[in-house]
């Protein structure tokens, strides 16, 4: 592949996945709102814990939250993540996307406290910090590496915190599933190694 066509794949890549991230924060928006205007009628497909009848929300619990400063505060990270993510191929974004999600809703229903609604995008926002964390080291790729240490060392502390089952506030359990979602995948989805090229 020429320079130029190296260049080119690039740019495409990195179009595809901003159109891919903007579009999919966009949705969580347009959800807020529909919410909203209907007295928050989407809040009832959360999760709710151990109670059979909600496994099936265990995926639209990742696209809705609890108001607007609550997607407010999954959009950038989620935008950050997805972005850096979906660069190493949109196609191995959405498998890896799809697996924190599903993973994540199976943990926070079975290990959320009882009498809960769960809900929100921080899930996979979590998931996707530990698959870039990771991803480097796994795919031997310098550059995933680097990029795995400057988001850890921008955003390792809230994820620590937002762990923490000291914090109340939030569904700790649906982050640290997701967390531990997001590297696994990282492993699922390693990269082929190239067979070495021998000439005779």
């Amino acid at each position: 592949m020429s320079t130029t066509s190296l260049e080119r794949s690039r740019t495409d890549r990195a179009k595809a996945a901003g159109k891919l991230m903007l579009g999919w924060v966009a949705l969580l928006w347009a959800l807020e709102a529909v919410d909203f205007a209907t007295g928050h009628t989407l809040d009832a497909y959360g999760i709710t814990p151990r109670e059979p009848g909600e496994l099936g929300d265990i995926v639209s619990a990742s696209f809705l939250h609890f108001g607007f400063a609550h997607v407010a505060a999954n959009s950038v990270p989620l935008l950050v993540f997805g972005f850096l993510a979906a660069l190493g191929g949109v196609r191995r974004f959405l498998a890896v996307a799809a697996l924190i999600i599903v993973a994540d809703g199976i943990g926070v229903w079975l290990i959320s406290p009882p009498d809960t609604n769960t809900a929100g995008a921080s899930g996979l926002v979590f998931g996707l910090f530990g698959y870039l964390l990771v991803r480097g080291f796994v795919d031997r790729r310098l550059i995933d590496v680097a990029t795995g240490l400057v988001i850890g060392a921008i955003w390792g502390g809230s994820i620590l915190l937002g762990i923490s089952p000291a914090n109340t506030e939030v569904s700790w359990q649906g982050h640290l599933v997701g967390l531990v979602a997001g590297v696994a995948a990282a492993f699922v989805f390693r990269r082929p190694k190239r067979a070495p090229v021998l000439t005779a």
